[in-house]
């Protein structure tokens, strides 16, 4: 049975047994009572909190796997891009991984030098500072976290977070000997430190290909990219938070967010829906739901639900016309549903690219490809599926004779992987890999003749607020930095790429 610690409420706990002072508040325990054991998995908790229900969310419209309902209107603004700084929508998670998970790090290394919870908190240090450097680009990180000391820091670049992370992870790896155990408790990995270095490994790989593309020191990248999947000494299964389960309260974050709303506000984009039917992929049963109207899956057109009652016979354009998400997931999984750090088949996929690129080693590819995919299909219940689906003459590897094809054969079929597992990797993805494609057409003229459509093609909103047109790159800094911070930067358009996203 699977256990779940209220890692936000750690004051109970924390003080049974113990004697109290009548000057001190027992919900609010001071520092000094509360040791590493304890506070480790509350990063581990924020993190999965942060990426499990916000920027699940919003990344979900960015990657177009979903859209607005036609009868709700709580997510129009992300499907029509029109957002503003004082959306506030990275607010939440700002807040959550400074106060929350970057300042659990700080007290854990101040509380320990046990060289292996050392270097676990340090992997998790630089699992959040990637991901706000993937949101926003710059972020404070060297003048961070110093409280009253400084309570304006500096903002820097992403370049530097990604570099200083990455030396940080080193450095700390450096002082890990062979007989070093974890002394905290670890719901994300249980202690083993030979899946914390393989996810470090992971981590790194996935910053690498970033730099690289980004064109930060390719040829030492590349060459530390290469290195790592030769020497293949990654995790094994899926770097997970799995302490959810069916009970109210300890619900799946974004699972209990929906619970909450009390309303589905979630249909099937049309472009993942096109790419899943195009290649007769059963993971389309997999969080959508068929059409009331007519039992067969629907996406719709990106940005497009005010406006659909204007195409054709889209008079009374209703939610039965489209495939809900299916939050339970067809029974109860939806709310115990791990929130996942690093899925096996984003690094079997980041491997296959490697052998594509640097490697010129296809033969692996493929086998990396398909291990991918088969990790994909395990991971939600449908092992031993994939089999028949590789054999599909749009996905299957021999098919794709070219470098070219290859790594697109890969990149999209990591985009379907992502769905539902790592919202906000696949945001991240498509900006570096600039895959799936952007459509050359509007939703209207693939709604009026779809034969001009390449089904898994991104497709422009149809109510589009982004100034520059075509899609969002960033989001805008957290309105509550600028209000706190007078270092916070100048407000960057949403169009302007983060650091490594210059293709």
């Amino acid at each position: 049975m699977k256990n779940i610690l209220l890692y936000a409420s750690l004051g109970a706990l924390l003080l049974t047994g113990c004697n109290l002072d009548i000057n001190t508040n027992p919900d609010y325990p001071n520092n000094s009572a509360v040791s590493a054991d304890l506070i480790f998995p509350a990063i581990e908790n924020s993190i999965a909190t942060t990426t499990g229900d916000q920027m699940f969310n919003y990344a979900g419209f960015f990657s177009q796997y979903y859209e607005q309902m036609p009868e709700a209107n709580q997510y129009n603004d992300f499907c029509e891009q029109t957002l503003y700084e004082s959306s506030q929508v990275l607010d939440r998670c700002y807040r959550s991984i400074y106060a929350g998970a970057l300042e659990d790090v700080k007290t854990v290394l101040e509380k320990t030098t046990n060289p292996a919870d050392v270097f676990a908190a340090t992997v998790l240090r630089a699992y959040a500072l990637q991901l706000m450097v993937d949101n926003m680009s710059d972020c404070p990180y060297t003048e961070a976290l110093q409280g009253n000391a400084n309570s304006a820091p500096k903002w820097d670049d992403g370049k530097t977070v990604y570099l200083g992370v990455l030396a940080e992870i080193d450095a700390a790896e450096t002082a890990v000997t062979k007989s070093a155990a974890m002394s905290v408790t670890d719901p994300l990995m249980n202690k083993s430190m030979s899946q914390w270095k393989g996810f470090a490994n992971a981590l790194r790989l996935r910053m690498y290909m970033r730099l690289i593309d980004g064109g930060v020191d390719a040829a030492n990248y590349t060459s530390k990219a290469k290195a790592l999947v030769q020497a293949n000494n990654f995790f094994t299964g899926d770097v997970k938070f799995d302490v959810y389960m069916d009970q109210k309260g300890q619900y799946n974050p974004w699972y209990g967010s929906k619970d909450e709303l009390g309303a589905n506000n979630h249909c099937a984009a049309h472009p993942l829906i096109s790419y899943l039917s195009a290649t007769n992929d059963p993971r389309i049963a997999y969080g959508f739901i068929k059409n009331d109207a007519k039992g067969v899956y629907v996406g719709q057109m990106p940005g497009a639900k005010t406006v659909m009652k204007n195409w054709g016979s889209n008079k009374d354009w209703k939610n039965k016309d489209v495939s809900a998400v299916d939050y339970d997931l067809a029974g109860n999984a939806g709310h115990g549903k791990p929130v996942y750090f690093f899925t096996q088949a984003e690094l079997q996929f980041l491997i296959a690219e490697v052998n594509v690129r640097f490697l010129n080693n296809p033969s692996a590819a493929k086998a990396a490809y398909e291990a991918a995919i088969a990790a994909d299909f395990s991971a939600r219940g449908m092992a031993g599926q994939e089999t028949k689906f590789l054999s599909g003459a749009k996905v299957n590897w021999d098919g794709a004779t070219t470098s070219a094809e290859q790594l697109h054969l890969i990149y999209m079929q990591k985009w379907v992987a992502f769905f539902y597992m790592n919202h906000m990797e696949a945001w991240s993805e498509i900006r570096r890999t600039d895959c799936p494609n952007l459509s050359s057409h509007t939703g209207k003229e693939i709604y009026e003749n779809p034969s001009v459509y390449n089904a898994g093609d991104l497709i422009v909103p149809a109510v589009n607020g982004l100034e520059s047109g075509g899609l969002l790159k960033r989001l805008y800094y957290p309105k509550v930095a600028r209000q706190l911070n007078k270092n916070t930067p100048a407000e960057v358009p949403i169009s302007t790429p983060v650091f490594w996203d210059v293709k």
